[in-house]
């Protein structure tokens, strides 16, 4: 099994608590209703929300894949941190293990805040993943990052 890792930050005018609380705590019912196309709806298949809740994410019509199952690894609301892992699911191609997401939200001087994410494939063994697949699924975070930006500016 190897592993690819990318790191990409996303700086916003929102401020960071305001921000982690959207992408993160209210995520399961928000980007359904600002991103229905994207994903349709969120199930807990076990746990609280907290670490080791395991959720089951329903993607909507615009998605190529149907669902995935999502664990909750780590959640510290003190220090905007947050990471997951989609452990089941079409949306890992049959060439991958696992994804594992590092989200942590960082106030800038403004008052808005930078979100800087990891993500580590999980290749199976003898499998290689194209830059293009790996480009995909950096747009398609950005594309959701600005929606939550948009609808918290908005309301």
């Amino acid at each position: 099994m190897g592993a690819i890792t990318y790191d990409m930050e996303i700086p916003s005018s929102i401020p960071a608590a305001k921000m982690f609380k959207a992408l993160v705590l209210d995520a399961d019912t928000l980007i359904p209703k600002i991103m229905p196309q994207a994903i349709k709806n969120v199930e807990i298949l076990e746990g609280d929300g907290g670490v080791g809740t395991v959720k089951l994410i329903h993607f909507g019509e615009g998605s190529q894949y149907k669902s995935v199952k999502h664990r909750v690894d780590s959640l510290d609301t003190e220090n905007l941190t947050h990471s997951y892992s989609i452990i089941e699911g079409d949306a890992l191609m049959g060439v991958l293990d696992s994804i594992t997401y590092y989200v942590k939200i960082v106030p800038t001087e403004d008052g808005g805040c930078i979100c800087k994410n990891r993500s580590v494939y999980h290749t199976k063994e003898g499998v290689e993943l194209s830059e293009e697949k790996i480009k995909e699924g950096k747009e398609k975070a950005m594309v959701m990052f600005k929606a939550i930006e948009a609808y918290l500016q908005a309301n």
